[in-house]
Parts: C-alpha cells; structure tokens; sequence
C-alpha cells in the first residue's frame, strides 16, 4: 500500500507587507504581434495589475473599478503624457545602447526594462514603514544597471553600463532622486493606493489544494505534485517533507514558483519524484493575517492488497468507488480523498464525518 499525505498550515503573520512596483518595457522595433508592443508600462499595487499603457493605445487606463472611481481624469491625463515622454527616452536610450554595444545592424529584437518601485512594512500602529526599493534596468535579459539604495550608489554588472553608471554619478540631481522618490514619493502613492482599495486589497482568498501523482520515466518512481490554486496574496510556502525533513533542490523538489491565474489569484505547483514503497509528508503553509489558524490534511491511499500502483484521483474502475469523507472539530477542517480504496470501513477513522 502506497501513503502520502499533504498538511496545509495557515498562521497569522505579523508585519505584512506591501509593495507598488512600476514596469517599463521597450523593444528596438514593433514586432507587429497581436498583443505585443514597442512598448508597455503597467502598475502593479501587492501583485495586482492597476493601471496600464501601451504604444499602441497611447492611453493610460484604469485596470480595476476602484482607481478609475478613486482617480480624477487629470491624474489619467497627466499620466498619459508622462508615459509618452517615458516612451520617448527609452527610443532614444536605445539607439545609444545599440551604437554602445554595436548592435546599429541587429535586425534581431532587442529589449530594455526598466523596474521601478518600494516596499513598506505594516506597523502595530497600522502604519506603512519602508523596508526596501527598486531601481534596475535590464537589456536583452540581462542585468544593465541598478541602484543599491542601501549605499546610495548605482552599480553596473556590465562593462556596457559603466559610462551611465559614472554619468549618472555625477549629476547629483540624478544620484540623489532615486533615493528621494522610492523612499518618499513611491510610499505615499502606495498608500494613497490601498486607502483607495480599501476592501479589495484585503481580501484574502484561501487555496485549493490537490495532490496528484504520474509515473515517472522510472517504473519504480512516482512524481508526487502538490498544487495550490486560487490563493491570494501571492505569499506562499510549500515545503515536501520526507521522514520530517524538508526536502530541497538538491533532493529534487521541482517548483513551478507562484503564477497568476488571470482571475487576481495565483497557483504554485511542487513536485518530487520519489520510489513508489516510500512514504511522503507534503507541508503547505499560507502566510495571511486575516485567515486565522486552520490545519488541513489530504490523504491519499492507493494500491491496496499491496499492488503498489500510482495513486489516481480519477474514478477507479466498477470494483471500488472513491470517497470522500470530511471530517470538522474544533479550529479544524480535516479532508480525506481516499481513491481506490478495497474493503473501505468507517473504523479508519474518528466520528463525527460526513459524506461530501
């Protein structure tokens, strides 16, 4: 008989954080893809996308109800222009960078970014504290240039960016406003921001979580997957454990990281390939401060009679059903999927529980 199970932790966190990050991004050229342009700026308050603009529309816009109830049309005009001139500086920024890195006859794409933003930490009082900033720049994927602001001084990981690097130096104006603005302009827009979202923004959404196994290229292996869906924030931790260790990429562990869902939620897939006789703990923990403390536990037992097969969450065949029986006490929901199970009795577990 094969056993793994999946425990799901949620505990309050104190210190929240919250974060505004602005995102340029230019091409040498209009690719004259759907959906794809020269260039795109967006928002994006705690993971979410707020407003958007593209050298296509030429238009900044409102990507949710609140900052287009919350914002006058002078802020989206002004915008707007601002965003224009930004498209302009980075044409002109990358022709320098091309002609810099002798690229002029590159009929191949390139690409600039440009990160922009700040993070504060909530406070006991229910202030916004700064924790940290960002200001870096990439070109075709790779690192070009950012700004250390714990030292106050921009870095160049390339020899390319050394000559902005030493120009930007100098004028103290330019050396002296990222500091100024993620410290000081960048908090009070990310306040402004979740005042303005208000209910929105806290909203917590729990996730759903599966567990699912495939053969591996080895008939004596299984992948065990854990997937979590549909949470938000995007603030999540998986850790495998086997034996009460936790597994890591050195024994593995295989991460899909944390990605959007389309719908402002987010799912993370993790995997580990493990001999199909050894048993396996997969521990999920969610770091909310509005979800209080729960503790779920999904067990799967498959193979019976000793068969060792690949635990399955399809229906099994006319010989055995699948169940699934929920069981709740206390501060607990507890949940045991139990696919192709022979000879199944109430005994396996403790009453109260119910058919779900």
């Amino acid at each position: 008989m094969y056993i793994f199970g999946v425990y799901l932790l949620v505990l309050p966190v104190l210190g929240y954080r919250h974060s505004l990050t602005y995102i340029y991004t230019a091409l040498s050229k209009d690719p004259k893809i759907p959906g794809i342009h020269e260039f795109t700026a967006m928002g994006i308050l705690d993971s979410r996308v707020i407003h958007y603009f593209d050298s296509t529309t030429q238009v900044k816009t409102p990507r949710t109800d609140w900052m287009k109830e919350c914002l006058e049309p002078k802020y989206w005009d002004e915008g707007t222009r601002s965003l224009k001139d930004k498209q302009q500086w980075f044409k002109d920024y990358m022709d320098i960078l091309k002609e810099r890195m002798n690229q002029t006859n590159n009929e191949w794409y390139t690409l600039e970014q440009w990160r922009q933003g700040c993070e504060g930490e909530e406070q006991p009082d229910g202030s916004l504290k700064y924790s940290h900033g960002l200001d870096m720049y990439s070109y075709d994927g790779d690192d070009f240039l950012y700004f250390n602001d714990s030292h106050s001084v921009w870095v160049a990981p390339v020899k390319a960016a050394e000559q902005t690097k030493r120009k930007w130096d100098q004028e103290q104006k330019v050396h002296n406003y990222p500091k100024g603005y993620l410290e000081i302009d960048c908090m009070e827009w990310l306040k402004k921001y979740l005042t303005y979202g208000g209910k929105d923004l806290s909203t917590t959404k729990k996730p759903e979580v599966y567990v699912f196994a495939n053969n591996a290229k080895s008939k004596t292996n299984v992948v065990l997957t854990c997937m979590a869906t549909g949470f938000y924030p995007l603030e999540i931790q998986i850790h495998i454990q086997r034996n009460s260790r936790i597994l890591t990429k050195d024994d593995g562990v295989m991460s899909t990281g944390t990605r959007p869902n389309g719908d402002n939620t987010y799912q993370r897939r993790d995997s580990v390939e493990i001999p199909t006789q050894r048993p396996g703990h997969l521990l999920l923990s969610h770091t909310s401060t509005n979800w209080g403390v729960c503790v779920c536990v999904c067990v799967c037992v498959c193979g019976g009679g000793g068969g060792g097969g690949v635990p399955s969450f399809q229906k099994c065949s006319h010989t055995s059903e699948k169940y699934l029986l929920c069981i709740s006490f206390h501060h607990f929901f507890v949940s045991y999927p139990l696919p192709c199970v022979h000879n199944y009795t109430s005994k396996l577990f403790a009453p109260p529980f119910q058919m779900c």
